[in-house]
């Protein structure tokens, strides 16, 4: 009776027989490991032969990893307390700006100077690079941070094709800063692969996506992309920023890219307290030479926001699964509101690149746009009005944002260029968070009625 008792609220109850009273304990236990590890061989095996699990058709996630054995890189990769005397479960926030050498040029422990390596660091990028499925990864001070190093491949005379729609903030770099060292940028629209295969010129060096795009999520074929700039020359280096999905629903080199960046300051890592980059990459001579560029420019984090990135990526999986969940059922709540024209969100079919999604992506974060019957005016109200979504820039926290990128985010975008594009006066766009979806559906029906009065329908 005190065995049942024990295991009352275990799932090793329904192993038990409790009409035999022959069949003992130890029997019972024997019985529910060697079930479970059969169960557990069988899951692995159909995880191993699908890639992964995919769940872009809102399927129960279940506690599967949408890659083979996500959770447990994110948790153990780079993580092995023997790095640490002390054998710290937790990695250790190492603030040394400098290292002791045993003799002149020689140091023993691995590093010499912060600036060109940090034991904290060191274990962030071990582990962001086994998510990515990468060899190599570096952490840098800033997402455009690291994009501007990977620009720096370039030398003057060179070309980059670009996607048309893309962050703000790296369209500005590109614009006001690359072009300024003789290295040109071409904007196109890579949803239509035939202007990228026009866009490619003889000096092109860099192809730069973004997949989902920033703010209109519109999508990208890695795979054709990179087959047709790799076909053009085999010299063009093919970058995805990976932000808006992060490496939890998916993962560009697996598709031909090169390298792929990250804003941590988003998703990887989750809490709206750090601002740094990532890199991901498999090649070594181009890992080598971001290593070195970044060096002997100096675009490194410090080891306290490595430390919390760290611990950040510790539970990206289980916080994408509810951002995805939160994400679809708010788009799918806004496309059936009269108050609504459109809403932008890859997992909807609607969306007009679902079947390049269901292919490409394991899933969705929780980033959509949409577009309401209003202008600037209703636009503002609306924003005011929100009491659990906060007004701000940025996203992937597990904290709901709300946003107008026409006047925030992508301000800096030619006016002509938001204009083609469609990022008008009308367009939100949310990061949608952890909270009870219900309070977030509810925050977003109040405030517009309060923005968009029933006479305007």
């Amino acid at each position: 009776m005190n065995t049942l008792k024990l295991f009352k609220y275990c799932s090793i109850l329904p192993y038990f027989n409790t009409a035999n009273p022959l069949y003992s304990t130890s029997q019972t236990i024997k019985r529910y490991l060697h079930t479970s590890k059969n169960i557990m061989a069988a899951k692995r095996q159909r995880v191993e032969n699908g890639n992964g699990v995919n769940f872009v058709n809102g399927d129960d996630t279940s506690g599967d990893s949408t890659f083979p054995h996500f959770a447990t890189d994110a948790i153990h990769a780079g993580q092995d307390p023997k790095r640490w005397k002390s054998l710290a479960v937790t990695p250790l926030i190492c603030m040394s700006s400098t290292f002791a050498q045993d003799k002149p040029g020689n140091c023993p422990g691995g590093f010499d100077y912060s600036r060109g390596g940090n034991p904290t660091r060191a274990c962030l990028e071990e582990c962001v690079a086994a998510l990515e499925g990468a060899k190599y990864a570096l952490a840098f001070g800033s997402g455009l941070a690291a994009t501007q190093v990977v620009c720096q491949l370039l030398k003057a005379g060179e070309h980059i094709v670009t996607m048309d729609d893309l962050y703000g903030g790296t369209n500005r770099l590109f614009r006001r800063i690359i072009e300024n060292l003789g290295i040109t940028a071409t904007f196109v629209d890579m949803t239509n692969l035939e202007n990228l295969k026009k866009a490619i010129q003889p000096n092109t060096k860099l192809v730069w996506i973004e997949t989902p795009t920033n703010p209109l999520l519109k999508l990208v074929d890695i795979q054709a992309a990179s087959d047709i700039a790799h076909n053009a020359n085999q010299d063009i280096v093919v970058a995805v920023d990976n932000t808006f999905s992060s490496p939890y629903f998916q993962r560009p080199l697996t598709f031909g890219a090169d390298l792929v960046v990250h804003s941590a300051t988003k998703y990887i890592n989750g809490h709206s307290d750090v601002v740094m980059g990532l890199v991901a990459v498999d090649n070594e001579e181009i890992y080598k030479r971001l290593q070195f560029t970044q060096f002997a420019g100096g675009a490194v984090p410090s080891p306290f926001d490595c430390f919390l990135c760290n611990r950040g990526i510790k539970t990206l999986h289980v916080r994408m699964r509810q951002h995805m969940k939160n994400g679809l059922a708010l788009a799918r709540f806004l496309e059936k509101n009269p108050r609504v024209r459109s809403v932008s969100h890859p997992g909807l079919p609607s969306h007009p690149q679902h079947e390049l999604a269901l292919r490409q992506m394991k899933g969705y974060s929780g980033m959509l746009t949409f577009k309401h019957i209003g202008d600037l005016e209703e636009s503002e109200k609306f924003l005011q009005s929100l009491k659990v979504f906060t007004l701000a820039e940025s996203l992937g926290g597990f904290e709901s944002l709300a946003e107008l990128p026409g006047v925030m985010t992508h301000a800096s975008v030619p006016e002509e260029q938001r204009k083609v594009l469609g990022i008008d006066n009308s367009l939100i766009r949310l990061s949608v968070g952890l909270e009870d979806v219900e309070d977030l559906i509810a925050d977003l029906d109040k405030s517009l009625k309060a923005a968009i009065p029933d006479t305007m329908l």
